[in-house]
């Protein structure tokens, strides 16, 4: 029986290429896991081609209780669009947890430093409770700088980020949630914990090389994506609370100059329902048609 009580796990493809923060999401789980698996994606069969990433954070992350994985990315498989393939990634890299608890994190995700006691003290928590199946966190979803956020019902605002391991729990679909391999939903509780989420916060040259390969996953090899540009969208909102101490020099290297509030907003006529919704989630707390893989626990 392993004495793992935390397991963290991710996992990364071309990360250094396409921006992404791997390092600084590995590190803001670090001081709450026992172990830290990370996958690692290639785009050949003997697992040699890459981008660097593989070797970056070997040579940056030395401690035992990382480990690391080489896997293969196909282009888009047969079955394979929709962006299965992150959760079959995601995956990989959770067969190989061996903790009570799995602690998941994107690569460009990170959590604040502020909030890993509750993170910590909830575990405690599930150890006496075992009802509890995974925790749920709330979202800070970035957008064209890291100054603004967007919040409003076409984005999640929550999502599980830590599960009970070995009760057949899995990343589901394009590896946003977690559910049982039936699709049944876990029971899960909601803590005043943040997931601070960079994946539309970066140069817009870097953002059209991550749009395509995204588009690419879910679907299909041959699409061509439009170029990418920041548009000023709805549900945007200023953010003036403190970063997560570690992601200061990624925020340096990484920062637009782009002011979004400056730029003509992009109309649609989808924003009138998305008004109404969030004029009553103000109101009520409770947001109209919330996709939710988890039943929250009362």
């Amino acid at each position: 029986m392993s004495n793992i009580l935390i397991s963290g796990f991710s996992f990364i493809k071309n990360g250094l290429s396409l921006g992404y923060p791997i390092k600084e999401s590995l590190e803001s789980i670090e001081p709450l896991c026992d172990e830290i698996v990370i996958n690692v994606g290639f785009d050949d069969p003997g697992l040699q081609k890459d981008d660097g990433t593989y070797q970056f954070l070997r040579d940056y992350f030395q401690h035992p209780k990382f480990i690391f994985l080489k896997s293969l990315w196909s282009p888009t498989p047969e079955g394979k669009g929709r962006g299965l393939v992150l959760s079959e990634q995601t995956n990989i890299a959770l067969a190989k947890c061996r903790g009570k608890y799995c602690q998941y994190i994107q690569a460009d995700e990170t959590i604040h430093e502020e909030d890993l006691p509750v993170i910590h003290n909830t575990v405690m928590e599930m150890e006496e409770n075992n009802s509890i199946q995974g925790l749920v966190f709330n979202y800070l979803h970035f957008y064209g700088n890291v100054d603004a956020i967007k919040y409003t019902r076409n984005i999640y605002r929550r999502e599980v980020r830590l599960i009970r391991n070995h009760i057949g729990l899995q990343s589901w679909m394009d590896a946003q949630g977690f559910r049982f391999e039936n699709g049944n939903k876990l029971l899960a509780k909601l803590i005043p914990a943040r997931i601070f989420h960079y994946g539309w916060a970066r140069q817009e040259m870097i953002m059209c090389q991550k749009v395509r390969a995204m588009d690419k996953l879910y679907h299909g090899a041959g699409h061509e994506s439009d170029s990418f540009k920041y548009e000023r969208i709805w549900g945007l909102k200023p953010f003036k609370k403190s970063h997560p101490k570690l992601m200061g020099q990624w925020i340096n290297q990484h920062r637009n100059d782009v002011d979004v509030f400056k730029l003509p907003l992009r109309w649609d006529w989808e924003n009138l329902g998305l008004a109404t919704s969030d004029f009553i989630e103000k109101l009520t707390g409770y947001r109209l048609g919330e996709y939710r893989n988890y039943h929250l626990m009362r």
